[in-house]
């Protein structure tokens, strides 16, 4: 067990998802108390106690340095008492590389860079080195875009043949939902036709088009065909430079439905294994074989398609570094134009993480938390190996709370086939307008405004407009989603 207490609310995440990283085994009681003495106080499971207290502060501090000097404070501390460094440091948000970026465009150079990154946030210099290149690779492709009049669109189908158990996103399994997937259509064709009026209106371009969920290819071949067909009349394509579509699952996939993807112009498509290892594939709940990821592989490419990226994750449940070895000499033998490497993150939505809270240890996934962490490890080290063999170079990477092992999530391409959304999810620097349910449009705003409900006067030019989760709901409150927008975009 391990406690901590905050004199401050300010404090309580970093100082939780600190501590959480460098002991992801055992449980985490917090409370904020501003009668408390010192700023920040963390008992450690052998009942030391580790304090920041309010003279290592010096007077006059502003709001952001004082949650550094408690995060640094608290880091040394743990790593002083566990032995080990984190990869990432101090770094506890999902966007490493935003930092690397700001830099960049502030005109500093790598060395510079790196030196300051290792020094500032404790980062080991591998990690400042990838987060330095990854940066410049997407300002080269961002240079492409228009910021202020062009925008991205992404369509969610939060559908799928089964939910996964690692999966926390908003989707449900296809049988259950098939009776309201035409329902479904119709208020998402809504929203898009509104949209594309919308941004017709103001003389907005289109830049990327992302259709994701869940399986987008769960849809019957004539249902696709239909949205396909809606999103044509409903935008132009002047200005698009990448439309992708997640097909996902094999099980979802047919030569109809490809058929129909590129007969639309989708220029990048998806075919996610997730891993190679059939044993897992029927662990985590997949219902296919590994030949069906290469036999729709081989048909996608049959069919034209010349930028397929796949997805896989690192730290499925029993999987060994040397599982995953062999998932991506096959991945390799395929030769995917991208590929995506996340590290395996517990999310209470899912199955594991459900399993996680029952037992109150990532025990229940694969037995030691710390073998687990060094096998992780292992896996990573091993994909960057693989991807460089493919000749594959890191694009865009991000992070997320509650990874195994606080490592990254990576995405790897072709010089010519890095996806624009996904760097333009993570630097926040476009417009990306979303429909569909559970989904989230981020609005850039041309002036900064007071963060609503914010107690210290913080403002944001980014805005974001979310529709609800529940399809039943999305489906019902649809002239809701769409006035959500109204209030914001395009002002």
């Amino acid at each position: 067990m391990i406690f901590l207490s905050c004199s401050s609310d300010m404090y309580t995440y970093n100082t939780y998802h600190l501590a959480k990283a460098f002991f992801p085994e055992e449980e985490m009681q917090q409370n904020v108390s501003e009668e408390m003495e010192d700023v920040f106080r963390l008992t450690f499971p052998d009942g030391r106690v580790f304090a920041v207290k309010a003279g290592d502060i010096p007077e006059g501090t502003d709001r952001s340095r004082k949650k550094y000097a408690v995060d640094a404070a608290l880091y040394k501390a743990c790593r002083e008492y566990t032995g080990r460094d984190l990869a990432w440091g101090i770094l506890t948000g999902v966007r490493p590389t935003k930092i690397a970026m700001q830099k960049l465009e502030q005109g500093m150079d790598e060395d510079s860079f790196v030196r300051w990154f290792q020094e500032d946030s404790f980062v080991s210099r591998g990690k400042a080195v990838l987060a330095w290149q990854v940066a410049g690779r997407e300002k080269k492709i961002l240079e492409q875009l228009d910021y202020r009049d062009g925008y991205s669109l992404y369509v969610g189908i939060p559908f799928c043949p089964s939910v996964c158990s690692y999966c926390s996103f908003s989707s449900g399994p296809i049988d259950y939902w098939r009776d309201s997937v035409e329902d479904y259509l119709k208020a998402l064709m809504k929203e898009l036709s509104w949209i594309g009026e919308r941004a017709a209106e103001r003389g907005k371009r289109l830049n990327t088009i992302y259709i994701g969920g869940g399986t987008p290819t769960t849809l019957e071949e004539g249902q696709l065909e239909r949205l396909l067909s809606h999103i044509d009349r409903c935008f132009s394509r002047e200005s698009l430079l990448e439309y992708t579509v997640e097909a996902g699952r094999p099980d979802s996939i047919t030569e109809g439905k490809l058929k129909a993807l590129k007969g639309h112009g989708i220029t990048r498509i998806s075919i996610n294994p997730q891993t190679m290892q059939q044993r897992t594939l029927d662990l985590i709940g997949r219902g296919h074989t590994a030949e069906e990821i290469e036999d729709s592989f081989h048909m996608a490419r049959s069919l034209g398609f010349d930028n397929i990226n796949m997805d896989l994750i690192a730290g499925l449940p029993k999987e060994t570094a040397a599982d995953m070895a062999d998932t991506l000499e096959k991945i390799g033998a395929l030769g995917p134009d991208s590929l995506t490497v996340h590290s395996l993150a517990i999310k209470r939505a899912a199955k594991m993480g459900q399993e996680k809270s029952s037992t109150g240890s990532i025990a229940a996934l694969a037995g030691d938390p710390a073998v687990m962490a060094r096998e992780l490890s292992a896996m990573i080290e091993e994909a960057y190996r693989a991807a460089e063999s493919m000749g594959l170079s890191p694009y865009y990477l991000y992070r997320q709370k509650n990874i195994a092992g606080n490592f990254e999530n990576v995405g790897f391409a072709k010089v010519d086939k890095a996806g624009i959304y996904n760097i333009l999810i993570m630097e926040e620097k476009q417009s990306i307008i979303a429909a569909g349910a559970g989904s989230s449009t981020k609005i850039l705003l041309d002036e900064p405004i007071l963060v609503p409900g914010s107690r210290h006067g913080r403002k944001t030019t980014l805005v974001r407009v979310e529709n609800v989760k529940n399809i039943r709901e999305y489906i019902a409150r649809i002239d809701e989603m769409i006035n959500r927008k109204g209030e914001w975009l395009w002002r």
